[in-house]
């Protein structure tokens, strides 16, 4: 039996019905209720595939009808994804290749995907497993696991497609690892109650080195009377084998904090940005400043007193000088793209300097390496306001918002940029 088609329009309502499911039921049927919940959700996450393919097809195509060379059709697809699913345009190409796999290449995890009875992480997974293998063994390892696909774990997921994989091509999987040691890196990224986790992916052989390096030096100091836990043993050890120095305490660092003048002189409780990590509590920052036994330097920076947004100078020069550089850094904290939250690589005039675009804060944005190039792609636009906010406009009309983030507790007009370093010469 043939269904309607179900246009965009039958979608909103149904989304809007979701808020207004009955409350007076009993408990199995709630149970019930998050199974198939569980099941839309995964559905919904196939269908995004389909779009998103759909989407590229249809772009490359009309790049295609004008001459758009080869190699340059489709660039900005990821970055319109990741903005219609609030990701960040990383994110985007990521979906945008799990996406292509399912549709073309791994019809079985589709379907099951569309059935709901696999959600988008375990399609990833099998999509990541078998990468490295041709087209032709990629689909039989699709084949291989559509009976099992719903009850594996994830655990037992990437044994299974490995395994598959290794049988039906031993040489790719082993290529494939010895490729991944190009990856190799080490990141940070901010962690709960003014914490940090520091990441490292290493071969296998070297990371278990490293991990039992540091647990002999736990055991040591442990057996030796320490009173840290092992976890605090292990912490500490990486931080002065990493830095050279006799403690963890002592690391020289270079510091700034963007504060209000009652977070810092006042006592006031406002939170306090660090920049590259997020707010941190006004005592936390402030026992940072007394702790240090290095000179403190005090930049005055002025915010709007209702919006508390940062406002700053102007340059006659086409580039951005090194000073409005900075304050571009300080006051957008991170890519100015919605929901990207890359590291800032580029200060960027919004409208371009070739079209007339002054060289000044407000006509300025901080953009990562991959946003600054789609904004390059055919179709895409941004214009400044003059609140700060930065209206994009994509190929397809749609428009998205950017607002500078306000400096956090913001009460009064004057706020202060303190940076402080402890140089290696004031460390014991």
């Amino acid at each position: 039996m043939d269904h309607p088609a179900f246009r965009t329009a039958d979608l909103v309502g149904w989304v809007d019905a979701l808020s207004m499911l009955a409350s007076d039921v009993p408990d199995c049927e709630r149970i019930d209720r998050l199974r198939l919940l569980e099941d839309a959700k995964n559905a919904i996450c196939a269908a995004q595939a389909r779009e998103a393919v759909a989407l590229k097809a249809s772009v490359v195509a009309a790049e295609q009808a004008r001459g758009v060379p080869a190699d340059k059709r489709g660039r900005g697809v990821a970055a319109q994804v990741a903005l219609a699913r609030r990701q960040s345009p990383h994110r985007g190409g990521r979906l945008v290749g799990l996406a292509e796999a399912l549709v073309y290449e791994l019809p079985e995890t589709m379907a099951a995907l569309t059935r709901g009875v696999i959600g988008e992480w375990q399609a990833t997974l099998v999509c990541r497993e078998t990468a490295c293998l041709s087209r032709e063994d990629r689909a039989e390892v699709d084949r291989r696991m559509a009976a099992e696909l719903a009850s594996l774990s994830d655990r037992q997921l990437v044994a299974t497609a490995l395994g598959h994989a290794c049988q039906l091509d031993p040489r790719s999987v082993v290529e494939r690892a010895g490729r991944a040691e190009a990856d190799r890196r080490v990141t940070l990224r901010p962690a709960p109650d003014t914490m940090a986790i520091l990441s490292a992916t290493l071969p296998v052989a070297q990371a278990v080195a490293v991990w039992a390096a540091l647990v002999r030096a736990a055991e040591t100091a442990r057996a030796g009377g320490d009173g840290r836990s092992r976890g605090q043993v292990m912490a500490d050890t990486l931080v002065t084998r990493c830095t050279g120095q006799a403690q963890a305490e002592q690391v020289p660092v270079e510091v700034q904090l963007v504060m209000t003048d009652q977070a810092l002189l006042w006592a006031g409780n406002s939170p306090v940005e660090l920049p590259g990590y997020g707010p941190v509590p006004a005592e936390h920052a402030r026992r940072l400043l007394a702790n240090s036994e290095a000179p403190v330097w005090l930049r005055r920076l002025y915010a709007r007193p209702r919006t508390g947004q940062l406002v700053a100078m102007e340059s006659r020069r086409r580039l951005f000088p090194e000073g409005l550089r900075q304050f571009l850094t300080t006051r957008d904290r991170f890519c100015r793209t919605p929901w990207c939250g890359a590291p800032i690589r580029h200060a960027d005039h919004v409208t371009p300097a070739a079209a007339g675009g002054p060289t000044s804060a407000s006509n300025g944005q901080g953009l990562c390496e991959r946003c600054n190039q789609t904004k390059e792609v055919a179709g895409w636009r941004a214009t400044p306001g003059r609140d700060g906010t930065i209206v994009i406009t994509t190929p397809t009309g749609h428009t998205y918002r950017s607002k500078p983030p306000p400096v956090a507790g913001h009460t009064r007009p004057v706020h202060l940029d303190i940076q402080f370093q402890i140089p290696a010469a004031h460390v014991a």
